[in-house]
């Protein structure tokens, strides 16, 4: 295995500051003259070492609330407020330059889709070898030599550094992009959907691998995906968002056995269990809504069994309840510990 260099931190570090805090991050973007609130009101905290899966309904936020971490967001995007403290060091301040020093270096990403990510006319060598060159600055054969340790370092034989995209199965394709992701050793590594399209043995294979690399490299890891089997082998804690803004977050296991939300409760029993007695999925009736206009109040109200007159006029307070769960629903005031204040309708649909 590869030794791992020992990390300097950033001059500007805050001692004692937690590795990524992110308190109401919003991200607008422009669409034919309207406003699009993709991401709205966001937080959260990520330690050393830990694994935060982020899941939801395809366009709730997902990617763009991970993509700007680092500010890789399409012309049309603005981060209209909030913070990103990596190590206390605010992120969303720094100029386009400045950030530099902290993409791949401290903040590094595996994108969606390792064939469209990696440059066809290029090496996998040669497009490891890049980001260490720059932001370390080894020179080229120093850089190769390290690119191909790392290719042995997720199970690639080092000769298969000499080969093009194309030359490589899916999962190899997958492996070789983690290997550019670890690439300047960073603090932080984002999966977007990092097993989208591969089978599921290779599935089974890279999430161990992402597993093993983040034990034995002391790696913190964000992983993005709409498989909750996904988060559930793989992260410490879950946060699910909802049309932009985040409806739970806390432990794994227990926002998975005891979920508070009702979005979360729905998009936990549209998953398929072979331990449940029935032959058909719940669904979620109804659509997300559209972000350049959005409801008053909760979001989730509209496709709420739950929801009161309050959710359609006011947004939810966070709370944070004992268990280390927060949950942005008015079923849960403050000091409920969990309870909610209504129950379930009955079979008809009819509240209590």
């Amino acid at each position: 295995m590869t030794a791992v260099r020992d990390r300097e931190l950033p001059r500007q570090a805050v001692p004692g500051a937690p590795l990524l805090e992110v308190t109401d991050l919003r991200t607008y973007f422009s669409l034919d003259g309207a406003t699009v609130r993709a991401v709205d009101g966001v937080s959260f905290r990520l330690e050393q070492g830990e694994a935060l899966g982020i899941a939801g309904e395809s366009g709730c936020g997902k990617t763009t609330t991970a993509l700007s971490l680092v500010r890789l967001l399409p012309p049309n995007a603005r981060i209209e407020e909030g913070s990103v403290r990596l190590y206390g060091i605010d992120l969303v301040e720094k100029s386009p330059n400045a950030l530099r020093r902290y993409r791949w270096r401290e903040i590094s990403i595996v994108f969606q889709g390792a064939m469209n990510a990696l440059n066809p006319v290029n090496t996998v060598g040669d497009q490891i070898a890049e980001p260490i060159i720059e932001r370390l600055g080894l020179d080229r054969k120093a850089a190769l030599q390290r690119a191909g340790e790392l290719l042995e370092l997720v199970g690639i034989p080092r000769k298969r550094a000499d080969a093009f995209p194309h030359e490589l199965s899916g999962g190899m394709r997958q492996r070789a992009m983690i290997a550019m992701a670890l690439a300047c050793d960073p603090a932080i590594v984002i999966g977007d959907e990092p097993t989208t399209a591969l089978d599921v043995m290779v599935q089974a294979q890279i999430l161990e691998l992402l597993e093993r690399l983040r034990r034995d490299l002391g790696l913190s890891l964000i992983l993005i995906t709409h498989d909750l089997s996904v988060i559930a082998e793989t992260c410490d804690r879950v946060m699910v968002m909802y049309a932009g803004r985040v409806a739970e977050e806390g432990p794994v296991g227990e926002v998975f056995a005891r979920p508070k939300h009702p979005y979360t409760q729905k998009l936990l029993a549209a998953f398929p269990n072979i331990h449940a007695d029935r032959r058909t999925l719940e669904v979620i009736p109804g659509s997300p809504p559209d972000l350049r206009d959005p409801p008053p109040g909760c979001r989730f109200a509209p496709r709420c069994q739950f929801a009161m007159d309050v959710c359609r006029t006011d947004v939810p307070p966070e709370v944070t309840f004992g268990d280390g769960v927060r949950v942005a629903c008015h079923l849960y005031p403050q000091g409920s510990d969990g309870v909610p204040i209504t129950t379930p309708p009955d079979a008809n649909g009819t509240p209590p």
